[in-house]
């Protein structure tokens, strides 16, 4: 049964409003309502549409959405639905910005975010765990996680080179079957989908090109390394953040360590894709050198070159989607990612765990090595307790994430006013 129009925006009104957990509970979520109560796809099509997402950088939940849209009422459909699994979280990312750059320096609330750091190592180390059960099937692919995790954290590789290092390995140790002609597309919805994907380009382009002749500066910057970002997030926002961190604190200095990871706990509390703290860095990039009203066009251009793409890649793609999950070299390359994301978290868990816990982290270099090596008199004892605890609740007990920031918070704030 095809919904209207009406009963598609009040389903993604909900869905928007509900996608807490990451994009595994984002999608156990979709499957709920739009399977098991409105059976508007089918479970094939789903995992199959499922499968196609993961092959494309950006969020797969929010392309899955856009997905479901499309295949119920075409281009506005998918507009629609993705809009929807990304507007509510939008927004509040936006408000809780706004109240971050006007009080992020309170001593209370940073006390505050200083609990929620803490308990981010522990939300990392739980994605690390989740991602690895479902990636790490093989010898090959421990061995993939840990050169990617070596080549991030001891050679300080660029993440870019390291996941299409994966990909191109496992493309070419995966054989590839003969050709079958009958697979080819028929050529009038071939030229559909170059249609949609030469419109979809300049809408994600030409805006782009826009700011770089006529606003050169901030908001270009912020245009340029988006659309970069949006090319190269495969594996979720947890692969790119080390690297996004690393960009806009040591090389741009658009932030300060402790913005990043207060933004990254921001991100975590609300609905949406975590990627959501793209909003968060364009608007504390742009505040900076141009305040209030800088900072909210930087967080709206942050957003436009982070989810266009997404169209871009389902309105163009989708009517291959059988054929394309069927080509056994693009899976390997997939799968080879997959296990490289895997060390590419671990290093960003070790990488916020050292920062968090120790206040002094020297560099120490080794021939080609470059290690970080903390001091252990710097230790912070309070972060150490709070990360602890949310180890404990998180991965042992299971609680609630939203408790357990709340809680972590909480008690950075009651030590500080002790």
């Amino acid at each position: 049964m095809t919904p209207s129009l009406a009963e598609l925006i009040r389903t993604f009104t909900r869905i928007g409003l509900l996608s807490f957990g990451g994009p595994a509970a984002q999608i156990a979520l979709m499957h709920k309502v739009v399977l098991d109560e409105k059976r508007w796809v089918t479970e094939p099509d789903y995992l199959r549409a499922l499968s196609f997402c993961m092959l494309l950088p950006g969020p797969e939940a929010m392309q899955l959405a856009t997905w479901i849209g499309w295949r119920l009422h075409g281009v506005k459909g998918g507009l629609i639905a993705g809009g929807l699994f990304v507007l509510p979280g939008a927004f509040v990312v936006l408000a809780l910005s706004l109240v971050y750059a006007a009080f992020g320096d309170v001593p209370l609330v940073a006390a505050l975010f200083t609990g929620v750091q803490a308990a981010v190592i522990a939300i990392v180390i739980e994605a690390l765990i989740r991602v690895s059960r479902r990636a790490l099937k093989s010898r090959e692919s421990y061995l993939i996680a840990v050169a990617a995790f070596a080549a991030l954290f001891l050679f300080q590789l660029p993440f870019p080179l390291v996941i299409l290092t994966a990909a191109v390995w496992g493309f070419l140790r995966t054989s590839a079957p003969a050709r079958d002609p009958a697979a080819s597309p028929p050529p009038a919805a071939l030229v559909r989908s170059l249609k949609a994907g030469a419109v979809w380009l300049s809408i994600w382009l030409i805006p782009l090109g826009a700011l770089v002749l006529l606003a050169p500066g901030r908001l270009a910057e912020i245009g340029i390394f988006f659309s970069k970002l949006a090319i190269l997030t495969f594996g979720g926002a947890y692969a790119v953040l080390a690297w996004m961190a690393q960009e806009v604190v040591e090389d741009k200095g658009w932030l300060t360590l402790t913005q990043m990871m207060d933004g990254l706990g921001l991100a975590e509390t609300t609905p949406g894709p975590l990627i959501l703290v793209n909003e968060f860095v364009g608007f504390m990039a742009a505040h900076q050198v141009g305040g209030w009203s800088l900072g909210i066009a930087g967080a709206a251009i942050a957003l436009w070159m982070t989810f266009v793409p997404s169209f871009l890649f389902i309105f163009t793609g989708a009517p291959f989607i059988d054929r394309l999950t069927h080509m056994p070299r693009l899976s390997g390359g997939l799968a080879a990612i997959t296990a490289a994301v895997v060390g590419v978290i671990a290093n960003l868990s070790l990488w916020f765990a050292l920062n968090v816990l120790f206040s002094s982290v020297p560099e120490v270099t080794l021939g080609p090595l470059y290690l970080s090596w903390p001091d252990p008199a710097s230790l912070r004892l309070l972060p150490a307790a709070i990360a602890v605890f949310a180890a404990a609740a998180l991965l042992w007990r299971h609680w609630s994430l939203i408790w357990v920031l709340g809680l972590s918070a909480l008690a950075s704030a009651l030590a500080a006013l002790v």
